[in-house]
């Protein structure tokens, strides 16, 4: 076993440790709405896109895009991503039991696999081994007893709505498991949010969170109002991000420049409806613009729903002082084969948005970096403040002491018997 994986069973017992005290924020409800919601995944090994895809029940081409990696890229679903890397998992957040929660994933135990590994290991502290048994009816299973293999469990994973909302604004909730090392203040700077924001969303009597502490962090949205008929009502992109609809045959962008949602045809699958406005030349997500004295004229399609199979688009013609240039989108890159293994924090750096003009002609394909593979970053998010939640249970104290030593004599028997 190398280094790296060291590090990583080292950092998964320090979890564990603490994994019944950790503390999730809860949202009641009622209904049978749901909202689209975000699951920050670290890794737990190196893993197929379509592995860690079919974990959480989505799509392969939904998940690199919500991470605004190379959904178009041949044979992206099959690529490797590193051990380790820190993913946005795109999942709907339903209302069960009377509190918001996703449960749609089913996972098929494995030999030797037990609830506590299902929770803390495979689903990297999104679910704790006591909700996955009352999920499952299993109030007598030891969680530390092995399951039978091929016994398909019900895994809860943790989200919130607050009407997709933040301060009356658009956003998009992103369930962000807190690590060892990690402090409120710098999961705020992370996401260019304040220490306030974070505790008024997550209803913190006081700024401290523990290692497997799950926050609810907002992330600022372009939103959509397409009409309820339509089968992808309610879409929202978080900023800096991308998301799939109509079949596989818009993407939606969002940022970085604004938030107003930008669709323009993905042609991933092999039959799309047309995309052209009617009584038009323009097809969807470009512009048509004629300069003159008294300004530009610009006329561009835009996308309204996927209304019984076919694509909706809307002709908005208009004055504008300027004729507009090309829209910017955010920027994809190609998956990463490696990732920085520092343990003490699994916050992605991120790339802060710039100003930019809207509307105008893609002039080319969403941009691609020109490096393959490399460290993973992800777009940075815009500030906010939140809603106040509900936390189930007290505030937190830090990792006491004990603990500390606890987990560093781990790691130090661990070096020791691979020196060995």
């Amino acid at each position: 076993m190398g280094l790296p994986a060291i590090f990583a069973v080292a950092v998964m017992v320090a979890i564990a440790v603490v994994a019944s005290e950790a503390k999730t924020t809860i949202e009641p409800c009622s209904g049978s709405d749901s909202c689209p919601a975000l699951l920050g995944y670290t890794l737990y090994a190196d893993m197929k896109v379509s592995e860690v895809a079919a974990l959480f029940a989505t799509d392969p081409s939904a998940l690199l895009a919500a991470n605004a990696l190379d959904f178009a890229a041949p044979g992206a679903a099959h690529r490797i991503l590193p051990m380790g890397l820190f993913l946005r998992v795109p999942t709907r957040c339903a209302c069960a039991d009377g509190v918001r929660k996703s449960v749609a994933v089913r996972y098929a135990a494995r030999p030797a696999d037990t609830l506590a590994t299902v929770a803390d290991v495979v689903f990297a502290g999104l679910a704790s081994a006591d909700q996955i048994r009352g999920a499952n009816g299993l109030a007598d299973a030891d969680a530390d007893a092995p399951l039978d293999a091929g016994q398909r469990l019900v895994v809860p994973l943790p989200c919130v709505c607050f009407n997709s909302s933040d301060s009356n604004l658009p956003a998009v909730y992103l369930s962000y498991v807190v690590q060892v090392g990690d402090t409120v203040p710098a999961i705020a700077a992370a996401y260019e949010t304040t220490v306030t924001d974070v505790m008024n969303v997550n209803a913190m009597g006081s700024p401290v969170a523990a290692p497997g502490d799950i926050l609810a962090i907002p992330l600022p949205a372009c939103a959509s109002s397409f009409p309820k008929t339509a089968s992808d009502h309610g879409l929202l992109v978080a900023n800096g991000t991308y998301a799939l609809t109509a079949g596989n045959c818009v993407q939606c962008s969002c940022g970085p420049g604004n938030l107003n949602l930008y669709c323009t045809p993905a042609s991933l699958s092999g039959s799309c409806p047309s995309t052209q406005c009617s009584n038009s030349n323009v097809l969807l997500g470009n512009a048509s613009t004629h300069a003159t004295s008294a300004g530009c004229n610009v006329s561009s399609c835009t996308y309204g729903g996927f209304v019984n199979g076919t694509i909706t688009t809307l002709l908005n013609t208009g004055l504008q002082p300027t004729c507009p240039g090309p829209h910017q989108v955010p920027l994809l890159t190609d998956p990463p084969t490696t990732v920085n293994r520092d343990y003490s924090t699994s916050l992605a750096p991120l790339s802060a948005p710039v100003p930019t003009e809207a509307g105008g002609v893609m002039a080319e394909p969403p941009p691609k970096s020109s490096e393959h593979g490399g460290s993973f970053t992800l777009p940075k998010v815009s500030p906010t403040h939140g809603p106040a939640g509900s936390v189930s249970g007290a505030p937190p104290p830090p990792m006491s002491k004990p603990r500390r030593i606890l987990s560093g004599f781990i790691l130090c028997l661990l070096l020791q018997h691979f020196h060995v």
